[in-house]
């Protein structure tokens, strides 16, 4: 338990003491968030949103206490170490931000993304935008408050942007995703006109939930998942969430598709792991907190693609998998090319493939972009998202929940977190990439399925530092590298290359 600050103290552990405190009201918040996703009984939404607003209000007044502030002027004139004045750039860049919005603007969002969830859950089960819409008007008109409180003369997305990557500024952001979206969209055209007859089919068939969650539960263990510190559930919208004593996963099950579930599953797996590995000791502080969430996503999306669905994860998992599911026969090649294949027609996000993702990510992002600047009405949503779908990807929905209802993102009012999807994956590449040159022979080590030096690289390199260094400096350290997008193409174009003999 944290203890009350002295005043004997020096100004910077009394600030940290009053960190934890909000650290752990918003860790509470959290855990309140994901029983909202997987356990609340359908009609707890008027009491949880009192709770959660309650709670955001709560948190963002003990930020910007004049107390607070004063403490951290303090500490900063106190001749900090390297390491406080890291911690102390994190604190103030939070502190400043949150003096900004008025409590009760923060109040209304809470309570806003509280409304919004079952509204969102109700809209897609029934196939209904107009149940959702009003709460989506509700977002986007607050969001703009907020964004416009915090610096009235930026570009409100930018500064939305920040919430989710407050260190790499966008320009850069969106310099790197041109750079691939260039590569990608005549990549993508190729293979589509490509002869290569991939074993498409080797894992179809019908597949029980039940022996599903045996399945993914295995590959959990496989792969290191603590179960001590973390549990498995399902929700709508698969997430992760937690602290690096409880980090909390979920997936969702498709009777028809079984490779749905385990990337799903492997993909909340890198998150957790992530969050897993922040130092203990360090626990509601900022060295105890994960850097932003494209290096969230780097994790994910490490696990995900450059393990679970590389040749070398096949050749250990296959055998589990077939034991589980005797009706499935594929060779380790066949398994590697179903789980690789670019689909032709696929709608759904989470469940699109490795290349074709990231063109689901642009038209969210244009999307959003244009929702925020008022050059999109909410009410044209679903046609705008339908249109740009038949643009981007040759395909337009049937229904609205297979298109702008799918993702539970903007229910919760989050605008700007959809760009750190795909700069996540650009730098997993970057990340791997260096993972490869100082293990040695860590393909032989993942396909027998020793996946702990792959785990201890990630702990030492990204996980322990939580948010002691800033993006671009933390990539630089793990990679010796800048970040860029030069491994993630040459993975790519070498891997699909080869798949579909571009």
């Amino acid at each position: 338990m944290a203890q009350s600050p002295t005043e004997d103290a020096s100004p910077y552990d009394q600030l940290l003491q009053k960190y934890k405190r909000i650290a752990n009201v918003e860790n509470a918040g959290g855990i309140l968030s994901w029983d909202q996703q997987v356990m609340m009984p359908d009609e707890g939404t008027p009491a949880r949103s009192q709770q959660m607003s309650a709670l955001s209000a709560l948190s963002h007044e003990l930020l910007t206490d004049d107390e607070f502030g004063e403490l951290l002027d303090s500490a900063e004139a106190d001749d900090p170490t390297d390491e406080q004045a890291d911690v102390l750039r994190e604190l103030r860049r939070d502190y400043e931000r949150a003096a900004r919005v008025p409590n009760d603007l923060v109040e209304k969002i809470s309570a806003a993304s509280s409304e919004a969830i079952p509204a969102w859950k109700q809209a897609k089960a029934e196939d209904d935008f107009e149940t959702f819409a009003p709460h989506l008007e509700k977002h986007v008109e607050l969001k703009r408050q907020y964004a416009e409180h915090i610096d009235p003369d930026r570009d409100p997305y930018e500064v939305l942007f920040e919430d989710y990557e407050p260190c790499l500024p966008l320009e850069q952001a969106e310099e790197i995703l041109a750079e691939v979206r260039e590569v990608l969209v005549p990549m993508i055209e190729d293979i589509r006109e490509s002869d290569v007859d991939l074993a498409v089919d080797a894992f179809e068939g019908e597949f029980p939930e039940e022996d599903q969650e045996t399945l993914v539960r295995d590959a959990l263990s496989t792969l290191g998942y603590p179960w001590e510190r973390g549990r498995l559930d399902t929700a709508p919208h698969p997430f992760s969430s937690g602290t690096q004593f409880d980090a909390r996963v979920t997936t969702r099950y498709d009777e028809s598709d079984v490779l749905g579930s385990l990337f799903s599953t492997v993909h909340e797996f890198g998150h957790a792991l992530y969050t897993l590995g922040l130092p203990d000791e360090h626990y509601a502080t900022p060295l105890g907190e994960n850097r932003n969430l494209s290096v969230h996503e780097s994790q994910s999306r490490l696990w995900e693609n450059h393990v679970g669905r590389s040749r070398a994860f096949w050749r250990h998992f296959l055998p589990t998998l077939e034991d589980r599911f005797p009706e499935v026969d594929a060779t380790v090649e066949e398994a590697y090319e179903a789980a690789n294949q670019v689909y032709d027609d696929n709608l759904i996000r989470v469940e699109a493939d490795e290349l074709t993702y990231h063109l689901h990510i642009v038209i969210r992002f244009e999307l959003e972009r244009e929702l925020i600047a008022g050059d999109l009405a909410v009410e044209d949503v679903p046609e705008a998202w339908n249109d740009k779908y038949e643009e981007y990807l040759g395909i337009r929905p049937d229904t609205d929940s297979e298109g702008c209802l799918q993702d539970i993102h903007w229910a919760y009012g989050n605008f700007g977190y959809f760009p750190t999807y795909s700069l996540g994956s650009i730098m997993a590449a970057q990340l791997f990439s260096a993972a490869e040159e100082d293990i040695d022979d860590l393909d032989g080590k993942l396909a027998d399925g020793e996946f702990g030096d792959l785990r201890e690289w990630l702990r030492e390199n990204v996980h322990r530092h939580g948010r002691r260094y800033e993006t671009n400096d933390l990539v630089k350290r793990a990679t010796g590298e800048a970040f860029a997008a030069d491994d993630f193409l040459d993975y790519v174009e070498s891997k699909y290359g080869a798949l579909y003999d571009l």
